[in-house]
């Protein structure tokens, strides 16, 4: 297996802030969010249950009329891959930092908060709303899967 490798990220986590988008002088939309996630893990000393908190920085690309919809709260899935940079601070030492460049996001919480945040679940009156980041073919429609010349007349059932 040499020579092949993987970076992909999933997450499913809230939003901690309201989503920022700037753009690059170019004119290149990026918006930053930061997700939260949770685990639970038990404390060794007393045996309690403790909710443990990560917080994962994510860039979104030309993504400018979604950040209107990525406010504090919400609940969103995420997949992406890591990327690191670095860059010298204002005192000339190098400074590194690690985020996830998203490839798809789908929001799962509904307007205002819909979405109920416990185990996972979300709003089934509202489907979720999805971006994907990678462009991706159509779906085939039923008149694709056919051969040509073929006709409903053919089949024998």
């Amino acid at each position: 297996m040499a020579g092949r490798s993987v970076n992909k990220v999933i997450l499913l986590g809230h939003l901690g802030a309201d989503a920022e988008t700037r753009f690059t002088p170019s004119g290149t939309a990026v918006t930053n969010l930061r997700i939260a996630t949770n685990r639970r893990v038990k404390d060794q000393q007393t045996g309690e249950w403790k909710d443990e908190t990560d917080w994962h920085r994510v860039t979104l690309w030309k993504a400018e009329n979604l950040a209107q919809y990525l406010t504090k709260g919400k609940q969103v899935y995420v997949e992406g891959r890591l990327q690191t940079r670095s860059w010298d601070d204002k005192d000339g030492q190098k400074r590194w930092a690690t985020d996830v460049v998203c490839e798809e996001i789908i929001l799962l919480s509904g307007q205002g908060g819909a979405g109920r945040e416990s185990g996972g679940e979300f709003d089934q009156s509202r489907p979720p709303v999805s971006m994907p980041r990678a462009a991706q073919p159509p779906a085939p429609t039923p008149a694709d899967d056919v051969a040509p010349g073929i006709t409903d007349d053919d089949v024998p059932f």
